[in-house]
């Protein structure tokens, strides 16, 4: 069965249910699929890291010995608890995760079926399949067993993963400071792990502060595409002047044309998705705040916001990928491509009255 709505996948790691025998996560961030795993491990055995109730496969122990995964399946806990089955699948060649996959759903097809230890829990901790997988297609069909896709995080996932790691340190921050930290951080779920737990140790384990946009500054630094984001936000403001300068700026710091074309289509993207909240039914600051606004910016993105229409959107879109291709062409004067991008973007917006 395919569990995809983020409460029955809670449900589910939280109480997985008693007649399913397996569970298969899987997705583009690892990071994502190895904290859910932590999370079901956790509810399955008294302790993941213990050897006599859990065995930890990976894919080279599959290649080493095919048999072993089906072994460790069929064997009863050494403790008489619950035996937990992990495999973890990381291959990269492509030869090499056909095999994985082929052996992880074959063992599978046995193991949902009850014909090795039909008290023990097999978890299959995967990369990013593809419709073709058999692992896959074995998971997703079987009643005993829950597939999981995981998908890159919200901006709310960030937020509720900063919030949470925070308070195990009785640290916190306040809103305006939560959405700047958000907005600021990596994708990946390890990474932005990693820069959570820095930032704790930065604001000061056990001090049960509340950190300011002011407290953060000193360790965010600058950002980097800083002239960049501005001449974004300026061109999409209908303030042509300042977005070739800004441009321009960023080109004397280093930023390349592409980079340039990249932060457009960024800022871009911020609208759209505020714009597609707000069609649902969201206010617009919560809307901006939700699409990674920083609180300095918001008075400015709100009136641009209120000015741009998703239709007027879906009319530049085409203009940044042309954009895009050109700057990447051999010997293409990117930076100029990417102020005439800009310019373009700008009159557009004279044009909707900003």
């Amino acid at each position: 069965m395919i569990l995809s709505r983020r409460p029955d996948i809670e449900r589910f790691l939280s109480r997985p249910d008693a007649g399913v025998r397996a569970a298969l996560i899987y997705g583009r961030d690892i990071g994502v699929v190895r904290d859910r795993g932590h999370q079901l491990a956790g509810k399955l055995v008294p302790n993941p890291d213990d050897p006599f109730d859990v065995a930890l496969l990976t894919e080279q122990d599959l290649a080493d010995d095919a048999a072993r995964l089906e072994g460790e399946l069929a064997a009863q806990s050494l403790m008489g608890g619950r035996r937990l089955v992990r495999l973890r699948l990381a291959t990269q060649t492509p030869a090499a995760e056909k095999a994985a996959d082929k052996l992880a759903a074959e063992a599978l097809v046995r193991h949902v079926a009850g014909e090795l230890n039909p008290d023990a829990f097999f978890l299959i901790e995967a990369g990013n399949l593809g419709k073709d997988s058999a692992l896959r297609k074995t998971a997703e069909k079987a009643n005993e067993a829950a597939a999981i896709p995981c998908y890159e995080d919200e901006p709310g996932d960030v937020a509720r993963l900063v919030k949470e790691t925070l308070a195990r340190d009785h640290v916190s921050l306040n809103q305006d400071a939560l959405n700047l930290f958000v907005a600021r951080m990596p994708k990946e779920r390890g990474v932005a792990r990693q820069e959570i737990e820095r930032l704790a140790l930065y604001i000061g384990p056990g001090s049960n502060k509340v950190a300011s946009p002011a407290d953060l500054e000193p360790f965010l630094g600058v950002e980097p595409e800083a002239s960049l984001f501005d001449a974004a936000s300026d061109a999409f403001g209908g303030r042509l002047g300042e977005a070739q300068a800004g441009l321009r700026r960023a080109a004397q710091e280093g930023e390349s044309g592409p980079a340039a074309v990249r932060a457009i289509g960024m800022h871009l993207g911020k609208l759209r998705r505020t714009l597609t909240l707000a069609k649902a039914g969201a206010g617009l600051p919560e809307a901006a705040k939700a699409s990674g606004v920083f609180w300095k910016q918001e008075r400015e993105f709100l009136r641009q916001a209120r000015a741009w229409t998703l239709d007027d959107l879906d009319g530049v879109q085409p203009l940044i990928l042309d954009a895009d291709r050109a700057c990447k062409t051999a010997g293409s004067p990117d930076r100029l491509i990417a102020e005439r991008l800009a310019l373009t973007v700008a009159s557009k917006a004279k044009r909707l009255g900003l």
